[in-house]
């Protein structure tokens, strides 16, 4: 069933066109990802879909009654909104059909007669369809989602507006999640999420049973979730039947392809160019009227060919200043028992690390855990609590940080550069050239430029400074696919050592030779790339569950054997228990199966009201009753909760 289809849009802003007669479909079940150059439209035609932008051509068709989810905007709330309601408001429609059950429930107290089976009739009729609509559902519906994006509780009870902007975009992707939209427009879904996060994303996607059309960078994403690539390029889609991996080799092959195409059909003119002219000199040799006419007739063939273009595969490559770098020692970084905390409470403890000669070493971890504050340390902005870090001979460090900023971004990229290395502009265009900027790139102002651009300008900087050892935050951020494949390629040929911090797992893996995990606050160094650490952590998973069933075990072979032992061992053995501890899980033990019967006496008194038709007393005494047992059970549960507490304790 097609769920939204796209015809001829066309997009202007002001004089420059952005797209033209693009066309494309999407279906229930489709998992599309629109691919395409920073620039290219891809959001354009989201915001277009979502009819929050407006658009000089086509038409958009989307079904009856479809309803569509969009990440991009995040939308005002009221100061004081909590999480919690925020996320809540995903089932405003479901929490109307309570509403009017609760209305109903007080007023089975007043109606009589037909009024009262009328308004029986009618809460029936509303149980069942806030079950159908899962009502009873909601609370876990909430749970699975936000622990999946790691939305704890102290953020759930917060306001709103309080929270960071990745939080933000985290707890409004969670609603979308929720709200189960038959469409779901997700631009750059995995940003702000750590890996945890983003994997367990792509179990839900990959589960989810409505259309989902995405924008995203993250190829190891792509490939996990995607069922349909479209590439928006030259006002043009192409459509991919599989997911990011097989579009590559597949755009390789059409590409191949069609380039054969285009020599067979410029052979086969340069062939009927050469016929033609030979007609025309015999028929000038030999006076000949009907070589004319043959080369007239072979000259109309030829203008009805429809010319192919000569494909483009464009590849382009950056040119690291390699040369007279410096060799450091073998070790490049050494650090031992470091440790750090804030506001006294622990983030990373015990901290060992080597980094050596060559190393391309990635730290991998939770948002929060402390990759951040271990660069920050390692370059010397913080300090840390305790522990030593040693720097290796002839070292040359270079920060990439995640968010690049220039002392004067009013300057065009051929005075800073020209002005920051003391060089003349000619040496300054030749080294721009080398990181992608030519022509009239290099007189554009540092603050009209991409987030990617500065970061190749700063990466030009570093490497025409001759770093040996390179620290990179999250690099591939502000990136396009091609961008990222443009610099995985220029940092595999770099022959220095590199140490970062990314969730881009395509990019690990092309770079990484060893994978360092932040983790309980202390790190376990793993030596391979991102699918070897995947496989071993795998096995470590493995590993823990196995000891876990072997205790499990042990412990109940020796209850079995404690039952052996006499009386008297026994008794010396309570004696030795804590008292108040025995009398805490003894009470659990009670309010737990208290509040198990409250729960079944709740839901009969409920199906005994839906199914009530008849005296009005009777059912205003099992109304009386379902409330005095709702009571009981709040007490109940917040009871359960103080001894829970106070067992921990």
């Amino acid at each position: 069933m097609i769920e939204l289809s796209v015809q001829n849009l066309t997009k202007y802003y002001g004089a420059n066109k952005i797209f033209q007669n693009i066309s494309f479909e999407v279906k229930s079940g489709d998992r599309v990802a629109l691919i395409g150059q920073n620039g290219c439209g891809k959001t354009t035609i989201m915001k277009i879909i979502m009819g929050v932008e407006e658009y000089q051509g086509g038409n958009i068709y989307l079904r009856k009654g479809a309803r569509l989810g969009y990440l991009d905007q995040i939308p005002e709330y009221e100061e004081g909104i909590t999480t919690l309601e925020v996320l809540q408001s995903a089932f405003d429609d479901i929490d109307q059909i309570r509403r009017k059950m609760k209305y109903l429930e007080e007023q089975f107290q007043v109606l009589k007669d037909s009024a009262l089976e009328k308004a029986i009739d009618s809460y029936g009729k509303l149980t069942e369809q806030y079950e159908l609509s899962g009502g009873y559902e909601i609370d876990t519906k909430i749970n699975r989602i936000t622990e999946g994006l790691q939305i704890n509780d102290t953020m759930k009870n917060m306001s709103f507006h309080l929270l960071s902007g990745g939080e933000k975009t985290r707890v409004i992707l969670a609603k979308i999640l929720l709200e189960e939209p038959d469409i779901m427009l997700l631009d750059e879904p995995t940003n702000h999420l750590d890996l945890s996060s983003i994997e367990w994303l792509e179990g839900f996607l990959k589960e989810y049973q409505g259309a989902v059309f995405i924008i995203s960078h993250d190829r190891y994403f792509l490939d996990s979730i995607a069922n349909m690539i479209y590439e928006l390029e030259f006002d043009h889609i192409s459509v991919y039947h599989g997911n990011y991996s097989y579009y590559v080799l597949e755009k390789e092959r059409r590409f191949l392809l069609e380039f054969k195409n285009y020599q067979n059909q410029q052979k086969k003119i340069a062939q009927m160019e050469e016929q033609i002219k030979r007609y025309r000199i015999w028929g000038q040799m030999r006076d000949s009227e009907k070589m004319f006419k043959r080369a007239k007739e072979l000259e109309k063939r030829l203008e009805k060919i429809e010319v192919l273009d000569r494909p483009i595969l464009e590849k382009r490559k950056m040119r690291l200043n390699q040369n007279d770098i410096n060799r450091t020692g073998k070790i490049v970084l050494e650090i031992q028992n470091l440790s750090k905390a804030f506001d006294e409470k622990p983030l990373l403890e015990c901290v060992d690390i080597s980094i050596f000669y060559q190393d391309h070493a990635c730290i991998l971890g939770k948002n929060g855990s402390g990759k951040s504050t271990l660069l920050k340390m390692i370059l010397g902005e913080l300090e840390p609590d305790q522990g030593v870090i040693k720097y290796g001979s002839q070292l040359k460090i270079g920060y990439l940080p995640q968010h690049v900023i220039f002392e004067d971004e009013d300057l065009t990229l051929l005075e800073h550069f020209s002005r920051a290395h003391d060089i003349t502009t000619g040496e300054a265009r030749s080294q721009l050239a080398k990181v992608l900027f030519f022509q009239e790139d290099v007189h554009k102002k540092i603050k009209h430029l991409s987030g990617g651009e500065k970061s190749r300008l700063r990466l030009c900087s570093l490497t025409f400074q001759r770093v040996n050892f390179m620290i990179l935050d999250e690099p591939t951020n502000h990136l396009d696919i091609t961008s990222r494949e443009v610099l995985e390629d220029t940092l595999s040929e770099f022959e220095g050592t590199i140490l970062f911090v990314s969730h881009d797992r395509y990019f690990i893996n092309k770079i990484a030779d060893k994978i360092m995990e932040i983790e309980d606050k202390t790190i376990k160094a793993y030596p391979g790339d991102y699918t070897y650490y995947q496989e071993e952590h795998q096995k470590e998973i493995l590993r823990k569950g196995t000891a876990e069933n072997q205790e499990n075990e042990k412990k109940g072979n020796t209850k079995i054997n404690n039952r052996q032992i006499n009386n008297k061992q026994i008794s010396n053995k309570a004696k030795e228990q804590p008292i108040v501890k025995v009398n805490y899980r003894k009470k659990l033990a009670e309010i737990e199966g208290k509040i198990e019967k409250m729960e079944l006496q709740m839901k009969s008194l409920e199906e005994e009201m839906n199914s009530y038709n008849s005296d009005a007393e009777q059912l205003r005494e099992i109304f009386e009753k379902k409330e005095l047992v709702e009571k009981e059970l709040e007490q109940a549960y917040e009871e359960w909760e103080q001894l829970t507490l106070m067992e921990a304790d």
